[in-house]
């Protein structure tokens, strides 16, 4: 399918500088793109590839002055990484809507609510009173227990497992081998050393407008819900335990874990490898570095925390240049404690 410059500017709001009649066909990066091609310039470090790619079509931002001419038709916006994003997810939807029908051999009890427009891949298997909205696609392999919701238009991608009564909302996307609604990690110590497992027999709520990556976990609730509010995304392989919450568009990285019953605000940004421990409040607006690991409530709105135990950004900056410092204050401590002790033995 091809599209001309004109036809695409129209999409995200651009001004043509070039030919509007040149059209593209697929996509590419500004480095290695060919005729034919569209891409995009937003990093500053690609800049030299401006002057050099063989793309038809460059979406650029508003502000970039060009240092000399553009064989390329370029597109201005006022945020082109936006702008590509929104291109991407509109080629993106044109496949996705493609899938429609059940496949089979799939599983589909007779208790089930399909919406208009649903997909439902081969090897599929939903169980009783299982709601699907309409236009939701559920890609093979994919395991929904009982009572589950899934909200319109949201996508649910090979091998994603939905345990028993977990709510999913809109316009949501999970990748996959993602976990929803396992047990969360409750188990009580016995006197004889073993544990005793405790029911878990609450459940997960996904609002609508999450991604949620590859093989990610989100426990459900020992009693109660796990909430993953509107707007999160979360990457691949990240934990969720029991009766957390993760506030409105919170973004979380790899391999980050949250510990049970912690309570994460709106627009937070967690590294990967970033851990929290249970039962703590992450206000709004806080940055953690990976790796970092939280161990007590932050309350500070917009905090910057980096380091084990995390801290304070600058005041960990100051500490680590107190550290790199320490050879040299050795030195001049054991200095002093000879002249001291020469002192003293003058005396």
């Amino acid at each position: 399918m091809q599209f001309s410059a004109s036809q695409i500017a129209q999409l995200i709001n651009g001004s043509i500088e070039g030919n509007a009649e040149v059209t593209v066909s697929s996509f590419g990066k500004i480095e290695e793109a060919q005729t034919g091609q569209l891409a995009f310039l937003a990093n500053p470090k690609y800049e030299e590839f401006l002057y050099t790619t063989k793309a038809s079509v460059i979406i650029i931002n508003q502000a970039l002055i060009l240092k000399r001419a553009l064989t390329a038709t370029i597109i201005r916006v006022p945020d082109a990484y936006t702008a590509f994003a929104t291109l991407l997810d509109m080629y993106q939807q044109m496949q996705v809507q493609q899938l429609s029908g059940i496949q089979e051999p799939s599983y589909i009890h007779s208790s089930v609510s399909l919406a208009e427009d649903v997909f439902i891949g081969a090897f599929a298997y939903l169980s009783e009173e299982v709601k699907i909205g309409k236009g939701t696609k559920i890609y093979p392999g994919v395991f929904i227990g009982k009572s589950v919701q899934i909200g319109q238009n949201s996508i649910i991608h090979p091998g994603v497992k939905i345990y028993h009564n977990s709510i999913v909302g809109s316009n949501v996307i999970i990748h996959a081998g993602t976990v929803i609604g396992s047990d969360g990690f409750g188990f009580a110590p016995q006197h004889d050393g073993t544990y005793k497992k405790v029911p878990q027999i609450g459940n997960v709520v996904i609002e609508d407008y999450v991604e949620i990556g590859a093989n990610t976990t989100i426990d459900r609730a020992t009693i109660g819900s796990t909430f993953i509010r509107s707007g999160v995304k979360l990457d691949n392989l990240v934990q969720i335990a029991h009766n957390v919450e993760i506030g409105n568009n919170t973004v979380i990285a790899a391999q980050a874990g949250i510990s049970g019953s912690t309570k994460v605000g709106k627009n937070v940004m967690i590294g990967g490898q970033a851990g929290i421990a249970g039962h703590l409040q992450i206000a709004d607006g806080t940055k953690i570095n990976g790796q970092s690991g939280v161990v007590k409530t932050i309350t500070k709105p917009n905090t910057s925390l980096t380091g084990y135990p995390a801290n304070e950004f600058r005041a960990f900056l100051r500490s680590q240049a107190v550290v790199k410092n320490l050879p040299e204050l050795e030195k001049r401590l054991i200095e002093l404690e000879t002249i001291v002790k020469k002192l003293q033995k003058d005396t």
